[in-house]
């Protein structure tokens, strides 16, 4: 392209530099492109005379930047001789010299056949040139360049399908002594794919075989494909974050086992948190791999970064199935809250139960004198790690925001203790019962628990897969019991537990009226949100602003108008008559309740099946 030069810099940086050759101010620096008459030669001579000595007057440019070199610099051409150390005392000269060779990559008519035994010396000489021009910022023109790299690419083509046939040669030849009846085809072909180095690949015609620049832009490409396929199908796989029935270990799976950082990073990008808490998107990063590390430290079959992950979307999907996020019911700061008090629930869990820690007079029932033993150590992990600066995510907030955000997790997570769950039931089935609102963190709770125990109302092939990695938990707790010398816990004993009639027990009386109390109570937080909002509805009084709530970046059209309007300070839109509000939906979608139906049923199913297993164990034994 006329007028177009390449700059390199000594730090290998690519310019484009858009001035024309004729230009004055650029006469200094261009390399003219017109061929010097007096070494117009024929091409033996011209290669052995002038580009031999390229690597001689590269290395003279060690006098003046020794230290930038590369050790490329430090050896000569095994063509050089005592006359090529003209001008390696004089740095001046050894420029001059170094533009003379660049001025003389534009001849390539006279260049021997890229099959020719002298190609390669002579692709090594003008690769030297290159260097040595691009060290010392000399200006090649672009055209020039290119054409010279294709030249030695393709030189290099050759010699390589040269080499590869020499080798299949060799290989036939000591393959040939073997008779073609004394062994089977089939046998010969192991030898010959087993013992030489005649592959699939290398059996290929030269002119089947891939030229390295081909190879090279397929790798390149492949590279591309991939990070782009991968980036829209993790893309798809979130896109679902939203819905109940979300496949956490399809996302784990696909991210390598890394599922909480991206589950818990799309959660905070999408509602914007990083940018509204002025949280670094680093130290954010820096907490979630701290998080998957510590939950990957006892590598347990179920208290692990997946129930992690699992947990945290469930949270997040209760409160936005019950249209909770768009009913300014949470600050940011609040959503905040639930998130990480979701991802850090478990942190750092033993894959033993509290009454193990107890019975086993372990550390941590010590330092937490045998009171909710693990959850009280989750959270106070989690703070702790916090303390660091490359994990502190809070050290932004102010002494309120902090005070307020410690309070919220400690009594969500401290709520996961299985202990306290029926007296949890019976308190808020108790406010529900009452006039007054519920106190936000009581709810919140209440959320956080019934996600922690809710993989019974997914699909089938989800609670099934938590079913098998949670007893096969127990179990392993029950072995350990054993060998300590403790009575083995209820569902820890391998040979003898019931599966089946554990499951049925669990949703029965611990999973279905949890979820029957939390629908209830997120119904009630809705119809108090539309009471308040409907004693607001007058011309003098407008709607509640909502912008101080959490706004997601990805909804529908419609909300995603409604929200734009009022982060740029618009008011709802009222209808024109101020005397009838708008009717909102105070009832929940509890997706859940169908899948406990098909689940329990499920499992009745196969209880009946171990009762007849147990029946002919039973028989079998007998004498």
């Amino acid at each position: 392209m006329p007028g177009r030069k390449i700059r390199v810099t000594s730090c290998s940086s690519l310019h484009i530099i858009g001035t024309s050759l004729s230009n004055p101010a650029a006469k200094s620096m261009k390399v003219s492109a017109t061929t010097n008459t007096k070494r117009h030669h024929h091409h033996h001579h011209h290669s052995s005379k002038t580009n031999k000595t390229a690597a001689a007057r590269a290395a003279a440019m060690v006098n003046h930047d020794t230290e930038n070199l590369s050790p490329i610099f430090s050896s000569k051409s095994k063509s050089s001789d005592s006359t090529d150390n003209v001008g390696v005392g004089d740095s001046k000269i050894s420029h001059e010299a170094i533009e003379q060779d660049v001025t003389n990559l534009t001849n390539l008519n006279n260049l021997p056949s890229t099959n020719a035994f002298e190609a390669l010396q002579i692709s090594s000489d003008r690769l030297r040139t290159i260097i040595a021009a691009l060290h010392c910022n000399i200006l090649i023109r672009k055209a020039d360049l290119v054409r010279n790299l294709d030249y030695v690419a393709n030189v290099l083509d050759a010699v390589h399908e040269d080499e590869t046939r020499r080798l299949m040669e060799e290989d036939d030849g000591a393959l040939s002594e073997i008779e073609p009846d004394s062994v089977p085809n089939e046998v010969r072909d192991w030898l010959t794919m087993t013992f030489t180095r005649s592959m699939s690949t290398l059996k290929r015609r030269p002119s089947d075989k891939p030229k390295f620049k081909s190879v090279a832009q397929a790798i390149r490409a492949g590279i591309m494909v991939d990070r782009i396929v991968k980036k829209w199908t993790l893309r798809i796989k979130l896109k679902t974050i939203n819905e109940w029935t979300f496949d956490v270990f399809s996302v784990n799976e696909f991210t390598n086992g890394q599922c909480l950082r991206y589950v818990g990073f799309e959660l905070m990008q999408r509602y914007n948190l990083p940018n509204k808490l002025h949280i670094s998107i680093t130290t954010l990063q820096n907490f979630l791999e701290q998080m998957e590390s510590g939950y990957s430290r006892y590598r347990n079959p179920y208290h692990n970064l997946v129930h992690a992950a699992d947990v945290l979307q469930t949270t997040y999907q209760i409160i936005y199935n019950s249209g909770l996020m768009v009913e300014n019911w949470l600050t940011d700061l609040e959503l905040f809250a639930i998130f990480v008090a979701a991802i850090v629930h478990d942190f750092e869990h033993t894959g033993t139960s509290n009454n193990f820690h107890i019975q086993s007079r372990s550390d941590v029932a010590l330092i937490y004198n045998d009171r909710a033993v693990l959850e009280n150590h989750h959270v106070s992990a989690a703070f702790r790690l916090m303390r660091q600066d490359e994990y502190n995510i809070l050290s932004e907030f102010t002494s309120d925001e902090y005070k307020n955000f410690r309070h919220l997790v400690i009594e969500m997570v401290l709520a996961t203790d299985m202990s306290c769950h029926f007296a949890q039931l019976k308190t808020m089935r108790s406010l529900i019962s009452m006039q007054e609102n519920i106190e936000k963190a009581k709810a919140l709770a209440l959320i956080l628990h019934c996600a922690d125990i809710s993989h019974p109302g997914k699909p089938w092939d989800i609670h099934h897969t938590w079913t098998q990695s949670l007893m096969e938990e127990f179990f392993k707790q029950g072995e350990k019991e054993k060998e300590l010398g403790l009575p083995c816990s209820p569902l820890c004993d391998r040979d003898n537990t019931l599966v089946a009639e554990s499951q049925i027990g669990f949703i029965q009386y611990i999973v279905e009226p949890s979820f029957i109390v939390v629908g209830d109570m997120l119904e009630k937080v809705l119809k108090s949100l539309v009471a308040a909002d409907s004693e607001l509805l007058s011309p003098s009084i407008p709607n509640r602003s909502m912008t101080s709530s959490p706004s997601p970046s990805a909804v529908s059209s419609t909300e995603l108008n409604h929200q734009h309007d009022e982060q740029n300070g618009l008011e709802r839109q009222l209808p024109s008559s101020m005397t009838t509000p708008i009717p909102r939906s105070t009832i929940v979608r509890r997706p859940w309740a169908e899948y406990l139906k098909l689940n329990r049923e499920r499992w009745v199913q196969e209880a009946e099946e171990e009762r007849r297993r147990k029946q002919l164990n039973v028989i079998e034994e007998e004498p």
